[in-house]
């Protein structure tokens, strides 16, 4: 089972990866458009900075999934280094706790969001072919897969070791 498991989110964590760096390149794509619009073309474009935006969303919540996964996301270990190690596994705990209720807490409201303009069907005014809900959608996906990754963790300990996790990796 552990195995399974494990498997299945190495290519959720695959996933995560690409749409975060899909995103990011648009993102960095999309950006200079509008500059050369604006400077060369004297024509402020009104799309670029609101795709840009929708790229910095998924980004951040997608990409968080991945950097949970890998060990990489912000942590502030200048405490728990300094507890004994039977400690520091609570500590763990305790913050994978927190962390699966601010997933869920995330997952909640964001969905809640994704299907309350799924019901307005209002679309965003640069793209009027683009609906709101789009715009909210990572927010329960990228949270649904960190608490996936949360899980895993608490089942099976950290996977930060896995070669697709350590891919590009010099360490």
């Amino acid at each position: 089972m552990k195995e399974a498991y494990c498997n299945a989110m190495d290519k959720v964590y695959w996933l995560c990866i690409w749409i975060a760096g899909l995103a990011m390149t648009v993102m960095t794509l999309v950006i200079p458009v509008q500059v050369v619009a604006r400077k060369w073309f004297d024509s402020g474009l009104s799309w670029p900075e609101p795709a840009a935006l929708v790229c910095m969303i998924i980004f951040t919540f997608v990409g968080s999934a991945a950097a949970y996964r890998a060990g990489s996301h912000i942590a502030v270990t200048m405490l728990t280094d300094r507890l004994p190690e039977n400690a520091q596994v609570v500590a763990a705990r305790i913050v994978d706790i927190l962390m699966a209720l601010i997933a869920l807490f995330v997952i909640y409201y964001g969905g809640d969001r994704v299907l309350f303009f799924m019901g307005t069907k209002q679309s965003l005014p640069d793209f009027p072919s683009l609906q709101v809900y789009w715009t909210y959608l990572p927010l329960p996906v990228g949270s649904l897969a960190t608490l996936l990754f949360i899980i895993e963790s608490v089942l099976f300990g950290r996977q930060n070791h896995r070669p697709i996790v350590m891919l590009g990796s010099h360490s």
